[in-house]
């Protein structure tokens, strides 16, 4: 056995570095860049590095034990639970993997369910009704599944009663004593109100909850019932913290009426499970679970629970918000870092959706895809080998906790204004995600955002892959309600871009901007990759001039492009020279629209005279550029 010398000290031969060191040597880079000017402070300078998340909190460029959180964390398995519901993290099992089905063809979904259970999927998530599977069909989707090994998750909106009793049923034909059945009834009847738009009175459903959750604590109790489904806040564009907050009022409604029903208070917070969704931004998933269960813990403390039964049942799904349907395999990315994220964080189960779900059923492929990522963080990564892994670090403990002030601030003033049910109604949470969603695609438009494969990198000639169009489910308001939460998706702007530009060329030919690259390759190369990008996420093709700078040949190339908009491509010093002359050569020859890679500057007059009509650049308002250039170009 090797015992470590005394008195060992990692990096000791090297002088002890200090913040203010730090500062001062990211001053001289920001200055540099151009980003600092030479009277900014060390301090100001690490100011231009931070940012902050839709809910308020700053995200750091360095984080030391200085920035840990005085807020205890706990030990995994106790409360609060920051740290994980369970002692030994995910243990040598893992996390349940959980797929889910919603085709709604029996057969098929029958043969799916058993190829997942058979590589590595250990529950399944089947939706049901109008939306997915009929109810009728359970008994042949489950035909060769074990009930007592494969827990069942049903999602059936207003047939969750039929669909339990399905369930229950299929069990009791088998001789399945009820202890052995486990999963959950999915039933959220305040989820599913603000999907539809809530009516004055009360929720529809929430008798239904309350009597299935006391047959479960009585004759399952493996079986939870209810489930507090984020995912419509989160898919309607709500920061974390207004998921977060939304999703403590509706626990917190959830527990009055299981209790008012009769079930004590330890038997109400074990028939919840809570769903939250999971996206690319991994330290923020993170967070949002440890922060969640942070919360909950406070809640049921509050309430009087005893501290075992305080822990939250945590479901991850990976966002639908942030896929994409153009380069859907980029998906697979995504996906990827939103089941890290959900792994590292703590989820109880995690399913990852297939990578083509915005494109309609998935195949096999993707299927397989969707559950090997998780098999691969826990088995090949060594995910499950490690008890919290985020553990310790200031970043993310301090990232907890600030969003779990934040999602607490949500939370309260939502009781406040009389609980979930009654902000629903006033349309207060509805206004709350909507500032926050505006705010998104504001960014996402100046690709502050960025999403690979649609405003950056696109690829403009792909072929989708085709697939059978998933079955949806009617929303319809209750008589006297308002809208119902939207759903949308992060790529809408580009998306409806990228579908005009498609039209315009299955009746013709794609739309083109013409990149004019004045002077050497050198000095136009950058701003034309930067142009062609930018042009391409609207659905254009990007021919080039060649190098050069004679007005003569780049009009006669921009003539034979056939196009009517043109961007002029250089550096700052050939725009000074010849931009101006080759703008007026351009407007000569029938452009119709041109613009200029780069700053404005001090030349935005001139240039405007000389007929440049704008500028593209780092930061710009892409979507508003691409569907002027649409408009300029003859796209409807």
């Amino acid at each position: 056995m090797t015992v470590p010398s005394a008195g060992m000290s990692l990096a000791a031969d090297f002088p002890e570095a200090t913040r203010a060191e730090w500062q001062k040597l990211v001053l001289g880079v920001l200055r540099k860049s151009g980003a600092a000017t030479e009277t900014a402070t060390p301090e100001a300078a690490e100011g231009l590095l931070t940012t902050r998340t839709y809910d308020g909190p700053r995200i750091r460029p360095l984080y030391t034990a200085d920035d840990a959180p005085a807020t205890a964390v706990g030990l995994p398995g106790l409360a609060p639970f920051v740290r994980g519901g369970r002692p030994q993290g995910a243990g040598a099992t893992g996390w349940d993997v959980r797929a889910l089905h919603a085709g709604p063809d029996a057969k098929a979904a029958g043969e799916a369910v058993l190829t997942d259970l058979e590589n590595g999927v250990t529950s399944l998530w089947l939706r049901l009704g109008p939306g997915g599977l009929p109810v009728e069909a359970l008994g042949t989707v489950l035909a060769d599944v074990y009930l007592d090994l494969a827990p069942i998750v049903l999602d059936a909106g207003a047939e969750t009663v039929p669909a339990a009793e399905e369930l229950f049923r299929l069990a009791a034909a088998r001789g399945l004593p009820g202890s052995q059945l486990a999963g959950s009834l999915g039933a959220d009847p305040i989820g599913r109100a603000a999907r539809t738009g809530v009516a004055a009175g009360d929720v529809p459903g929430l008798d239904d909850a309350a009597a299935l959750a006391a047959r479960c604590v009585r004759e399952f109790p493996g079986v939870r019932a209810v489930v507090v489904d984020a995912q419509p806040y989160h898919r309607a564009g709500g920061s974390d913290a207004q998921e977060l907050g939304a999703s403590l009022a509706t626990g917190v409604a959830y527990l009055r009426t299981l209790t008012d029903a009769g079930l004590g208070l330890t038997e109400a917070l074990g028939q919840l499970e809570f769903r939250y969704a999971v996206t690319a931004d991994q330290f923020s998933s993170i967070a949002k679970l440890r922060a969640a269960r942070r919360l909950w813990a406070r809640v049921a403390e509050v309430c009087g629970a005893e501290p075992a039964a305080r822990g939250q049942r945590q479901h991850a799904v990976t966002s639908t918000a942030m896929m994409t349907r153009r380069d859907p395999w980029v998906n697979m990315l995504r996906t990827t870092l939103a089941c890290f994220g959900a792994g590292v964080g703590g989820a109880d189960a995690v399913t990852v959706l297939p990578f083509d779900t915005r494109l309609g059923q998935p195949d096999d492929f993707s299927r397989r895809i969707a559950r090997n990522t998780q098999t691969l963080l826990q088995e090949e990564s060594s995910l499950i080998r490690v008890i919290d892994p985020a553990g310790g670090s200031w970043f993310v403990e301090s990232l907890t906790v600030e969003l779990a002030e934040a999602a607490w601030s949500v939370f309260t003033e939502i009781e406040a204004a009389g609980g979930i049910v009654e902000a629903l109604r006033a349309g207060m949470v509805a206004e709350r995600i909507a500032v926050t969603a505006a705010a998104r695609a504001e960014a996402i438009a100046h690709r502050g955002d960025p999403l690979t494969g649609v405003s950056e990198f696109p690829n403009v000639g792909e072929k989708l892959p085709q697939r059978a169009p998933l079955p949806v489910e009617p929303v319809e308001a209750p008589a006297g309600a308002g809208p119902g939460l939207p759903v949308i998706h992060y790529d809408a702007d580009f998306e409806a871009l990228r579908a005009r530009a498609d039209a315009h060329t299955a009746a013709g030919a794609r739309p083109v901007v013409f990149l004019v690259t004045l002077g050497s390759a050198a000095a136009s190369t950058a701003r034309a990759t930067f142009a062609a990008n930018l042009f391409q996420a609207g659905g254009f093709e990007t021919p080039t001039s060649g190098v050069g700078t004679d007005p003569a040949a780049i009009t006669a190339a921009f003539t034979a492009s056939g196009a009517t908009v043109a961007c002029l491509c250089s550096g700052d010093k050939v725009y000074a020279e010849h931009a101006a002359g080759v703008a007026r050569a351009l407007r000569a020859a029938g452009a119709r629209q041109v613009w200029l890679a780069g700053q404005p500057g001090s030349r935005a007059q001139s240039d405007a005279d000389a007929g440049i009509d704008g500028y593209v650049f780092t930061g710009c308002n892409a979507v508003a550029v691409l569907q002027a250039t649409l408009a300029e170009a003859g796209v409807a």
